[in-house]
């Protein structure tokens, strides 16, 4: 049985939810925001977490960036607040999806469960961490943890998918369309401006443990050239 963390100040709306996920036979905690969340993530271990966005202590995208910090488990935001913004700062602090209330119950299943298998199917089993290397730097895709030499440091999701594709291209250029359509699945929901600014983090982020060659290619992509 996997437990479902979920974090909503509206008790209608959780006690809804919570008999719905009961049916599917989910366990379900509900915390309403007002507490610590990420403690009573550390209690609970579960297996997705369920985040509203307007909470009574802090906001939604709070809570996801100290979960995200804690664990690779599932993030769902589920709020009426319908903003594009709104969305692409969920996915940007590490979210897997978002949902819009009203919400229609066989959605909210259809995508707990897709986020299930994606998490903990045939290749989380596998005994052995997954890396790419190029040139001495190594990302560790399960962590988001990229080392060079003596030094590393942890990537946001977006950050560490990014240079998967590049790091695994390297030297290749990568397009604006080809991470677009990893990182979001969705090329037209996404401001162009916010794939530059997670470049420019990247390229920061990778300075920051003196790794230099990410290049833009103008009106193609990307590319990170590494010295041998």
């Amino acid at each position: 049985m996997h437990t479902i963390l979920l974090v909503e100040d509206d008790m209608k709306i959780a006690t809804l939810l919570k008999e719905l996920l009961e049916r599917y036979d989910f366990r379900v905690v509900v915390e309403d925001g007002r507490g610590d969340v990420v403690a009573v993530f550390e209690e609970t271990n579960p297996d997705v977490i369920l985040l509203d966005v307007n909470l009574p202590k802090f906001d939604g995208f709070y809570w996801c960036r100290q979960l995200r910090m804690k664990t690779r488990a599932p993030i769902l935001f589920i709020s009426a607040r319908v903003g594009e913004m709104d969305q692409v700062m969920a996915l940007e602090y590490g979210a897997d999806d978002y949902i819009v209330k009203p919400f229609q119950g066989a959605v909210v299943i259809a995508k707990i469960k897709s986020q299930i298998r994606r998490a903990y199917g045939t290749l989380s089993n596998e005994t052995d961490e997954r890396t790419v290397t190029k040139e001495g730097v190594t990302l560790y895709l399960d962590r988001y943890i990229v080392e060079y030499g003596e030094q590393s440091i942890e990537l946001s999701k977006k950050e560490g998918l990014i240079l998967e594709m590049l790091l695994t291209a390297s030297p290749r250029i990568v397009s604006r369309g080809d991470l677009l359509e990893r990182i979001w699945d969705d090329e037209a929901f996404v401001d162009e401006n916010t794939l530059n600014v997670n470049i420019t983090r990247v390229r920061k982020r990778l300075a920051e443990i003196g790794v230099a060659g990410l290049e833009t290619v103008r009106g193609v992509g990307y590319k990170l050239v590494l010295e041998p």
